[in-house]
């Protein structure tokens, strides 16, 4: 008798699976819903660093949960000197002016120095070697012209919630801004 009420009590094969095919439809379905739903950056807007508020303090490097972190050096070609002695580039007590790595400020090599013609030099950032240290800014604010900043670059950001960054940051320099201009370029607020 018991046999018979556990065969009675149990589902057909075929409910079984309408059931479980039903129950993965309503997860798949939530879970493409809360795919396009993303980060918080679809309400609008996004964390961006303010060049004029930043203290080079290398805490973006350090609090970013991405590592490398998202917050890279950029660089305002319009203001830059283009000097044979760039101090964004070379170390204080560089024994040289050239690109050994002795001489070079840059903990991973991110930035390329190029000759242009004498005594101009060109400087880029490697996006891909840049950790977001803020030594180059440091060094180009305190004796240059200021033409290296830090900016997170949205295109590798995961927009979190609360950034960890903006709550590391003693000078206070992250901001939310909107998504239709998301950075902060120096001399020219949102511009991209």
């Amino acid at each position: 008798m018991a046999d018979q009420q556990a065969k009675d009590s149990s589902m057909p094969r075929r409910e079984v699976l309408k059931h479980s095919l039903r129950g993965a439809l309503v997860l798949g379905v939530g879970g493409v819903a809360g795919a396009l739903s993303g980060p918080r950056r679809r309400e609008g807007a996004v964390w961006q660093l303010d060049p004029a508020r930043c203290t080079q303090c290398g805490r973006c490097e350090t609090h970013c949960v991405l590592k490398p972190s998202a917050v890279k050096c950029f660089h305002t070609y319009a203001m830059c000197g283009y000097c044979k002695l760039c101090f964004g580039y070379f170390r204080p007590a560089a024994n040289a002016l050239n690109a050994g790595a002795e001489n070079q400020l840059c903990p991973t090599g991110a930035i390329r120095r190029r000759y242009v013609e004498d005594p101009y030099h060109e400087y880029t950032v490697e996006e891909d070697l840049c950790t977001g240290c803020a030594i180059c800014v440091k060094g180009c604010n305190t004796f240059g012209n200021g033409s290296l900043f830090l900016q997170v670059d949205h295109s590798l950001c995961v927009g979190c919630n609360e950034c960890a960054i903006a709550k590391a940051c003693p000078a206070e320099a992250f901001r939310r801004v909107p998504l239709e201009t998301p950075y902060l370029l120096k001399g020219r607020e949102g511009e991209a």
